[in-house]
Order: C-alpha cells, then sequence, then structure tokens
C-alpha cells in the first residue's frame, strides 16, 4: 500500500516536470497533477488496451509506433476531462506522454532502485 501512495507521487511530480518542460501542457497545482495521475493511470489500465486491440492491425504495420499516437491521444483526452491539467493538441499529447513515461520510470528508478 506505501509502495503505491509513492508511485502516485511520483507519477505526480512527474507530470508537473513535464508540465515545465514541454509547451503546451500546464498543470495548476500539485493537487491537479495528483487527480491527473489517477485518471491517466486509469485511462492507460481501462481504455488503452482496447484501443490497442481495435488499432492493431496499424500498429502492426507500423511495428509498434502506433501506441505513441495511441498514448499521447489518450493523454490528450484526459487533459480535456480535467481542470487544472491541459494539453494543448494530439501533438504535445504525444510528446507529453513520452516525456512523461521517461521521467516516472527514472524517478521510480531511483525510488525504488530498480534496473528493469
Amino acid at each position: 500500500m506505501f509502495k503505491l501512495l509513492v508511485v502516485w507521487v511520483l507519477n505526480a511530480l512527474a507530470l508537473m516536470a513535464v508540465a515545465y518542460l514541454v509547451p503546451g501542457i500546464q498543470v495548476a497545482n500539485f493537487s491537479a497533477a495528483l487527480v491527473a495521475a489517477v485518471v491517466i493511470g486509469l485511462a492507460n489500465m481501462l481504455v488503452k488496451p482496447i484501443l490497442v486491440l481495435l488499432t492493431l492491425p496499424i500498429t502492426l504495420l507500423t511495428l509498434g509506433l502506433f501506441l505513441l499516437v495511441i498514448n499521447g491521444l489518450l493523454f490528450w483526452f484526459v487533459g480535456h476531462l480535467l481542470q487544472g491539467f491541459v494539453v494543448s493538441s494530439v501533438m504535445t499529447g504525444v510528446i507529453g506522454a513520452l516525456v512523461y513515461s521517461v521521467i516516472a520510470w527514472i524517478m521510480s528508478a531511483i525510488v525504488f532502485n530498480e534496473k528493469d
């Protein structure tokens, strides 16, 4: 349970870092980042598998690169759902989702001393 809370806070901090690094992404405050981290996690858990299954042919044709578009679409969609978290365009969502994943992975690896 403690690890889940730590990962949640790390993801919110990663989201704040993405808002600082990527123009076009804005997070109003840390509580908005906490809510956005939960909603992004839920979207990745519930909606992403359905989208991946529906777009499997194009994902195979692009050798998996279409997954970046799916991640960006989900990031952009969550930005439109929540107040206090803004993603200006789908392309900004793609870049933001990629940066968010890398930052969250690095922070998690540092905190939990994981290699993978």
